[in-house]
């Protein structure tokens, strides 16, 4: 089979939880056998950062970034037509290359992407996040995750104190953004990574044709981590450390949570327990003044090999987003390497607890009441054996794509 991956979020120089998933895809596909293509923005350039992005094919650049020039800071509004234009700017991209494949998968931001394609061209998206209804992505303002369906409250996010103009400006702009969304996604087939996010987005649009939509949790690479976990069961059978090790790997931003967690745990932090910070982000210089010492080391954005290691040295693992995740492939990687993980219970992790041992996923309502079964713990368990559970997220897609082409071609008869 002959598919062509596409995102706009490669290349860059830190690569991120979706565009992991689109290289690992895109690796596993080619091991088996297809024909696969990586389309990206044209800048930064792909050369410069090759060796973080670790694709094993050819990539080419469809588009440019055609976000910028809009002014939505300067008005402190959403303007109608911005998504729209961009999307529209993607599937012409798309369309000028997709000749000759025999699938199209889109993983991105912009979900209106579909609306542009047409029904003739085996096109798929998968979801990965919450702009299917939020313009944003994230569902998340003023500390806390938004349930708000209407669209005048979305003005908030563009504005700190929106006037009525701007309420308008902004509320007629999600809408039309929604509209175009619930459009596209009842044209193509439909992939998303949890439950949470589906039902999220049915809750928010409705009224399209959800025959074609599939639920297919996000994986990870399995050879990796099946030998990072032997050298964690061989470190388990090591003398007992004497710190007690800490593992946290996230983007720094209040989303992820990172800063509450540090402000309700250090205080608290047991003598001769530590903290190890993987990550980059806003919140990184303020967190690093506030919060650096010889108990918690911020070690920024690294290389992947590089945290697996650390984790695979740690005693335990906290991923604290207070947003609601989509599904937490940084959960579901602890979780593989047999570490205790602590979490929230909210968005698609409650859905991780399949792919791990009895008691080894632990939720919380709070980030308080994480904290507070955190330090009252005494004997991290280190889980020797993990449950054969791990989704055939390769063959589900295939699936996907048999399916897709199937029905392509009993509309052409």
């Amino acid at each position: 089979m002959k598919i062509l991956l596409v995102t706009e979020t490669i290349p860059g120089p830190q690569l991120g939880g979706l565009g992991k998933h689109v290289v690992a895809l895109g690796n596993s596909l080619i091991e088996q056998g297809h024909e696969v293509v990586l389309m990206g923005r044209a800048r930064p350039s792909y050369e410069s950062c090759a060796d973080e992005i670790g694709f094993n094919g050819q990539f080419i650049a469809g588009f440019d970034d055609p976000f910028k020039g809009w002014k939505e800071r300067l008005f402190g509004a959403f303007v109608p037509g911005k998504r729209r234009w961009y999307s529209r700017k993607i599937a012409l991209g798309i369309l000028s290359r997709s000749k000759g494949f025999d699938v199209v998968h889109y993983h991105g931001l912009h979900p209106m992407v579909g609306r542009f394609i047409p029904t003739t061209v085996p096109f798929v998206q998968t979801r990965h996040d919450q702009s299917s209804d939020c313009v944003i992505y994230t569902r998340f303002k003023n500390g806390d995750v938004c349930a708000s369906l209407n669209v005048f409250d979305c003005a908030s996010c563009a504005s700190r104190h929106p006037t009525l103009p701007q309420r308008l400006l902004s509320g007629f702009a999600v809408w039309e953004y929604r509209v175009g969304v619930r459009a596209a996604l009842g044209r193509h087939f439909t992939i998303f990574v949890s439950n949470f996010l589906k039902e999220n987005c049915f809750r928010s649009l409705g009224g399209f044709d959800k025959k074609n939509v599939f639920v297919i949790h996000n994986s990870i690479d399995r050879d990796l981590f099946d030998l990072s976990f032997k050298r964690r069961r061989i470190f388990c059978k090591a003398e007992t450390p004497v710190t007690t090790t800490i593992h946290v790997a996230a983007r720094l931003d209040p989303s992820k949570g990172v800063g509450v967690l540090l402000r309700t745990l250090v205080p608290r932090l047991p003598p001769g327990w530590k903290v190890n910070v993987f990550g980059d982000g806003p919140e990184r210089m303020g967190l690093v003044e506030s919060f650096s010492s010889e108990q918690v080391v911020f070690h920024g954005h690294s290389k992947n090999s590089v945290v697996i290691e650390a984790a695979v040295k740690s005693q335990v693992a906290i991923v604290p987003s207070v947003w609601e995740e989509p599904f937490g492939v940084a959960t579901l990687e602890v979780l593989r390497l047999g570490l205790p993980c602590y979490a929230l219970n909210r968005g698609g992790t409650p859905e991780l607890s399949a792919y791990a041992n009895s008691g080894q996923l632990k939720l919380f309502e709070n980030i308080e009441s994480l904290v507070d079964a955190l330090v009252a713990e005494t004997n991290f368990e280190c889980f020797e054996e993990l449950p054969d559970s791990l989704n055939d997220w390769i063959g589900e897609i295939l699936g996907v794509y048999e399916k897709m082409l199937l029905e392509k071609v009993m509309n052409d008869q």
